[in-house]
């Protein structure tokens, strides 16, 4: 698979998805890009790059691609993360995301499950985010141009919110996203 990594990782998973619409077997409709985040924006994720030792990075939020192939079997690809970039699912979700048991609620995850095609149409940013309150890169940008749609510029809020009523996919707790795309056998 692919992997080019940008400062972004809504942009590294759109890339991700426009790359298997255009360049692989993979069908499209078997992924899908998933935002992590919740009310508080922080979510704690194992196994990143930049952790320190055992312990998790607290994200705002944070975008990796789930791939549910057709015998039921399903991946997650996560630029950030020192698992492999194509990880199975059960690894994943133990060795990453462990459980909510334990956790403060503050810091319980949700995650918006969006079908590939779907945010391929949908997603758009301008990348204002990325910069400064002067108006500085915090990180260089793509070099590519900016994502947008007809319709937008920059929605990336509606991808992060884990409000159901806003943006598209499907929200899940973590619970019920692991036993959704848990391996059917």
């Amino acid at each position: 698979m692919h992997k080019e990594h940008v400062s972004s990782n809504e942009e590294n998973v759109w890339k991700l998805c426009e790359h298997i619409k255009t360049q692989t077997q993979i069908h499209l409709d078997e992924v899908y890009a998933v935002f992590i985040s919740n009310e508080r924006k922080m979510i704690p994720i194992w196994k990143q790059k930049s952790s320190r030792g055992d312990e998790p990075v607290v994200w705002d939020y944070h975008v990796v691609l789930l791939h549910q192939n057709q015998q039921g079997q399903s991946f997650i690809y996560d630029q950030d993360t020192v698992l492999p970039f194509s990880c199975p699912f059960h690894v994943y979700t133990t060795e990453a995301f462990h459980t909510d048991h334990g956790l403060k609620p503050a810091f319980w995850r949700k995650l918006r499950v969006i079908p590939a095609d779907t945010y391929l149409k949908n997603f758009a940013s301008d990348r204002s985010h990325m910069k400064n309150a002067d108006g500085t890169w915090r990180m260089p940008p793509p070099l590519y141009p900016c994502i947008e749609t007809t319709d937008s510029k920059m929605n990336l809020d509606d991808f992060i919110s884990m409000d159901s009523k806003v943006g598209c996919g499907h929200v899940y707790g973590l619970s019920e996203f692991v036993k959704h795309f848990a391996e059917k056998l």
